[in-house]
């Protein structure tokens, strides 16, 4: 098998949850060899039940695929002194402690980095290392206070947040792409340095034309249910049977769907002929495309649609949309690991022309690597990820 792109990259997992893990992960897939540091009673994920595998939170499983597991009590000298040998030894250090909180285990950013002058060290953290330092950070924490839930919901009900812990897998793709820019960095001038991620700050930059509308143009968004505040048609339509997401990004597709609607007719009403009049005049719009496509269910319309190139499709749950990944030839789902131990997992989203993608290792159980890890932390001299 072709190694990975990030394969001979060591990193040392401090995270645990959800943005330091799912970034590790993505980091294991791309070919690094991933030593995932947990505490005596493992990573908090564990035990975040139902749903379940056998034994094992699903929660946990759909994170820390690819990784080998050591359980360090950071307290015990001796443990601590294998940390430390594993940070001097790694490429890469991820960690989501409080800010500061792994500095009295010889751990923190200053000690690692004399210790490891190449040392690419990310901390994710919920508000920063300033003035934000001891405000704990959890993905709901910041849904609420960096107003993406002012966002969400009906315009006349309470707030809700997003269905995911979106903030914390933000942060975690934003911690791979430090890290691979630090690692670059490192490459061109043989030194290390510190990436700090914070989920607010992930929230801010995520929340883009929203986001945008306050810092540039001044305007407090509002929730608005599923309507867009820029664009009309983007949002779910009645069809015969169910509701349909209709899409439409610019001007020439609304003409294509007035077509396969059988009124070309509309598209030339100056009323609706360009997007600024179609969102000022979308209550009188709605009506005349609701009473067409209640002449067919979702999936007629997302076939005759999609045929034409209008953005579209139906408003599936979870398992439905993973069937039409398979539709698509995504192959949504690989197992990772053998026999019994073969654990279903989400497909990474990046696909390669010339570069391999890992899915050898499964999600291990807790301490699983200890005695082989501790053994080779043990020996004199050891560097980077070779443990023969």
């Amino acid at each position: 098998m072709t190694a990975g792109p990030l394969s001979g990259v060591l990193v040392a997992d401090f995270s645990r949850v959800l943005a330091g893990p799912y970034a590790t992960m993505l980091l294991a897939d791309l070919g690094a060899e991933v030593v995932k540091v947990e505490g005596p009673k493992g990573d908090d994920t564990r035990s975040w039940t139902p749903p379940a595998r056998g034994e094992a939170a699903t929660y946990y499983l759909g994170v820390n695929r690819g990784k080998r597991s050591i359980a360090l009590d950071l307290r015990d000298e001796e443990d601590a002194g294998l940390a430390r040998e594993l940070a001097r030894r790694a490429d890469v250090l991820i960690e989501n402690f409080k800010p500061g909180g792994l500095d009295k285990y010889g751990l923190g950013f200053d000690a690692v980095l004399e210790a490891n002058p190449g040392i690419v060290y990310a901390s994710i953290s919920g508000f920063g290392s300033g003035l934000g330092a001891n405000v704990p950070g959890y993905d709901l924490m910041v849904q609420a206070m960096s107003g993406l839930m002012s966002l969400t919901g009906d315009p006349e009900g309470p707030p809700y947040r997003a269905g995911i812990s979106v903030f914390d897998v933000m942060a975690g793709n934003h911690a791979v792409i430090g890290i691979l820019a630090a690692l670059r960095h490192r490459d061109a001038t043989g030194r290390g340095q510190h990436v700090e991620i914070n989920l607010l700050s992930s929230a801010l930059t995520a929340m883009v034309n929203q986001s945008s509308a306050y810092v540039a143009g001044g305007v407090v968004p509002f929730r608005m249910g599923n309507a867009h505040p820029s664009v009309f048609p983007y949002e779910p339509l009645p069809a015969a049977d169910t509701d349909l997401i209709v899409a439409t990004g610019n001007d020439g597709q609304f003409r294509k769907l007035c077509e396969v609607l059988g009124i070309p007719e509309v598209a030339d009403d100056p009323r609706f002929a360009r997007n600024a009049g179609r969102t000022a005049n979308r209550e009188e719009l709605r009506p005349i495309l609701v009473d067409r496509l209640r002449a067919k269910t979702a999936v007629e319309w997302f076939d005759l649609l999609v045929e034409a190139g209008v953005p579209s499709g139906p408003i599936n749950t979870v398992d439905g949309g993973f069937a039409m990944a398979e539709r698509f030839g995504l192959d949504p789902v690989v197992a990772v690991g053998e026999g019994e131990r073969a654990v279903p997992t989400t497909r990474h989203p990046i696909r390669f022309s010339e570069s391999a993608l890992t899915y050898e290792l499964p999600p291990p159980e807790l301490d699983e690597h200890g005695a082989e890890l501790r053994a080779w932390l043990s020996e004199p001299g050891g560097e980077g990820g070779d443990r023969g």
